[in-house]
């Protein structure tokens, strides 16, 4: 069986459309603002992975950006599910998916004031196929982070725990490491040198006998961050959330992103330097040991899947 995405159906506020009818007004908030907020979370065995966790940050973000959903959480939770279930006869069994949610402030005039909600929010959910075959090398070979030299948005312009569609920060700075390296990852400092977070992931080093990972007020409050945390505290491993500065990545033991895609992303190297012996190190293998028995499924191998597709 082929993952045919053409049969995803999307639904767009209170209807389901299949993907070449899905569309918004060029009015609206989305288009003209960048004005959207937004989740992705995936499924592991056609099962959805915190789902309720993303949609309570999901409230949040709506919350704090005064966007009316006109949906509550349960509604959205409910509505989500079936779009999932309409759509999972069209998904191998062996594969997965994404579930995306995005929710604008809907359309309206191009007014003097932008926060005025004018119409009912836009809200989109649709699910899409889970493509890891950018990130499955990484799982035994590790990537090579690099610090892009545009630094993160100040936590007081715009927090990053408020999770938006607005990513040309974050655009920009994937773009500048892959002058150094086609293939490197983000790891983007504050204005004050302590890393951040990586374009769409939490970043992670173990050093000195504990699992490190930023503060959240300057980084998305990942759930993939959250899991990372939560599977060292069952393996007894010491888990620290604090500053740390490149230095402490060159010198760290071994270093690793999370996110919703692809769990656990090694990184073997920094700023063209090895990290620890340059090798995927035992912590990073067992977290992701673990997260593939808490999920039932072999993380890696999925992944791995895509590249002899």
């Amino acid at each position: 069986m082929q993952h045919d995405a053409s049969k995803h159906l999307v639904y767009i506020s209170g209807e389901m459309f299949p993907p070449a009818e899905a569309k918004i007004s060029v009015f609206d908030s989305a288009v003209t603002l960048g004005d959207t907020m937004t989740e992705s979370t995936r499924t592991f065995g056609h099962e959805p992975f915190k789902l309720e966790r993303h949609i309570e940050r999901l409230y949040n973000s709506l919350k704090v950006s005064r966007i009316n959903p006109g949906l509550t959480p349960e509604e959205i939770a409910a509505i989500t599910l079936q779009v999932l279930e309409e759509n999972l006869p069209h998904v191998p069994s062996d594969e997965d998916v994404w579930i995306v949610h995005n929710i604008s402030r809907g359309t309206g005039a191009l007014a003097a004031d932008p926060t005025q909600q004018r119409s009912p929010a836009t809200v989109i959910i649709h699910t899409a196929p889970l493509i890891l075959s950018d990130w499955a090398g990484f799982y035994t070979e590790g990537c090579h982070a690099v610090t892009p030299f545009s630094r993160a948005i100040p936590t007081q312009s715009l927090d990053a725990r408020i999770k938006n569609r607005s990513r040309l920060a974050y655009t920009l700075a994937e773009a500048e490491v892959k002058l150094v390296d086609p293939a490197a990852q983000s790891v983007i400092l504050d204005t004050d040198g302590n890393v951040t977070e990586n374009k769409g992931g939490n970043f992670f080093i173990y050093a000195d006998g504990a699992l490190k990972t930023p503060h959240a007020r300057g980084a998305l409050a990942g759930i993939s961050r959250e899991t990372a945390l939560e599977l060292a505290e069952g393996l007894g491993i010491p888990t620290q959330v604090t500053d740390f500065q490149p230095y402490d990545i060159y010198t760290a033991d071994e270093a690793f992103f999370t996110s919703t895609p692809y769990c656990i992303m090694p990184a073997t190297k920094f700023n063209g330097l090895p990290v620890g012996d340059g090798r995927v190190g035992p912590v990073t293998q067992r977290l992701l040991q673990a997260w593939g028995e808490l999920v039932g499924l072999d993380i890696a191998a999925q992944a791995q899947r895509h590249l002899e597709a």
